[in-house]
């Protein structure tokens, strides 16, 4: 049933020799003539290989013509590279404007409360900002937001927008909001103890925020609950799992959007 001769036949396997593309820089070694350099580009169809000293030669791309790390390989040019599409939403889901300058940062400004929020305000609504000529500056608290809105002297020309954080009935910041009362001030926010909170939980890895006690530092807390050990390396990793509006909470967004649409208002009809 076998047959009579058990050798017969092409019964080997056939040894399949990997196709490599001739990236830039990759570095081989001609089969045939022992020459290794590295790839720098390609000429009538040859791969162009320099070697430490300098020295170039052209080889054919021919099957099985030349050893990477210690392999044969058969080296193929790469297709070109496919022209990246243009993007057509910003960050924040507003329509993308091509070939439009940052506009000169106009007298109004939106205050957030520290560093983290102006770094995901930049990282979402970056974009926006720049074309609307609206600078962000950071806060250290809100400790004192009367006085320094006063400083500022907002106008209808040079209006004034607060992104504050634990905006809730009874806080300590709504009853501080509750003392600016001029009528070219903008104060908004969202209901998260920290601006951590309103990226979704999802994006960071976890299943919810967790509840930490009252009396314990928030960041603290979540660090620690989550096993990382300072508050930067979180933050790193916080930051970097935002791309768009679609990766925090709706509260936010809100507020940010009302408080663009109010310190650029007196400039939509120019």
């Amino acid at each position: 049933m076998y047959g009579e001769d058990v050798l017969a036949g092409n019964w080997r396997r056939r040894k399949v020799v990997p196709e490599v593309d001739a990236e830039r820089d990759l570095v081989v070694e001609d089969v045939d003539s022992g020459f290794c350099g590295a790839v720098v580009g390609f000429e009538y169809g040859a791969v162009v290989l320099e070697d430490r000293h300098g020295k170039r030669r052209n080889f054919p791309l021919e099957p099985a013509a030349f050893l990477l790390d210690g392999r044969v390989v058969t080296l193929r040019k790469p297709a070109p590279a496919q022209p990246t599409p243009a993007r057509t939403r910003t960050a924040s889901g507003s329509t993308a404007v091509a070939n439009v300058r940052a506009q000169v940062a106009k007298a109004g400004r939106i205050w957030v409360e520290g560093v983290h929020d102006a770094a995901l305000v930049e990282r979402i609504w970056g974009d926006d900002l720049r074309i609307e000529g609206v600078v962000v500056e950071p806060l250290d608290g809100i400790d004192d937001l009367p006085g320094a809105v006063r400083a500022f002297g907002p106008g209808p020309r040079a209006r004034l927008g607060v992104l504050v954080d634990h905006l809730v009935p009874g806080s300590k910041e709504s009853r501080i909001v509750a003392s600016v009362t001029d009528p070219d001030v903008l104060v908004t926010g969202h209901p998260y103890i920290d601006v951590w909170q309103a990226v979704r939980p999802e994006r960071v890895g976890l299943k919810e925020w967790p509840v930490i006690p009252p009396g314990r530092p928030w960041k603290e807390g979540v660090c620690a609950a989550v096993g990382i050990r300072e508050p930067y390396e979180m933050w790193r990793r916080i930051l970097g799992s935002v791309d768009s509006y679609k990766d925090v909470e709706t509260p936010l967004i809100n507020a940010m959007e009302r408080l663009i649409d109010f310190v650029t208002e007196p400039y939509l009809s120019e």
